[in-house]
């Protein structure tokens, strides 16, 4: 089973949601998951912000999910230096067992074309980065994700359960 997760915040209260599913050309989840965290605290003055982190392990926790691979809205590294972002934290705190790609709707100065992905002519790229797996890869496995737009159908659904939609 692979998961595309997000969190959303609203002010000191966070919603983590996934969508399951096997096949990337599903064109819907097999099982969704939430977990509401009533008390996000944010991180004192010069520490690292780690509160989606936190977040995305609450929500596996709860539900007792084990991944093969993971679907983030945000970045896994946030430069071609491999400057951590959310995403290789993700990783990291999975000990490095769970592959974690990493999808954006807005692109960031240090990630060139080569981190981009068009699913759709004249839309605007996604930035694609990833751990675990080579961003040739997982670059493929994002284009080939159902839906007709720019973002994916199950990148979709998970904001919307995130944000309290469904």
């Amino acid at each position: 089973m692979k998961l595309a997760i997000t969190v959303h915040f609203d002010g000191a209260r966070a919603c983590a949601a996934a969508v399951a599913f096997d096949a990337w050309d599903a064109p819907e989840a097999s099982q969704t998951y939430v977990t509401s965290i009533a008390q996000v605290d944010k991180p004192a003055r010069g520490e690292p912000d780690l509160r989606e982190l936190h977040c995305v392990m609450q929500l596996l926790r709860e539900h007792a999910l084990a991944p093969e691979l993971i679907v983030i809205d945000g970045f896994v590294h946030l430069d071609a230096e491999e400057t951590p972002g959310s995403g290789l934290q993700l990783f990291h705190a999975l000990a490095g067992r769970v592959p974690v790609i990493g999808v954006s709707k807005t692109s960031r100065p240090g990630l060139t074309a080569q981190f981009e992905v068009m699913r759709e002519e004249e839309a605007r790229p996604l930035t694609v980065t990833s751990a675990g797996v080579d961003i040739g890869a997982a670059k493929v496995r994002v284009r080939g994700m159902h839906g007709r737009k720019r973002v994916p159908t199950l990148l979709k659904l998970v904001a919307r359960l995130a944000k309290g939609g469904e």
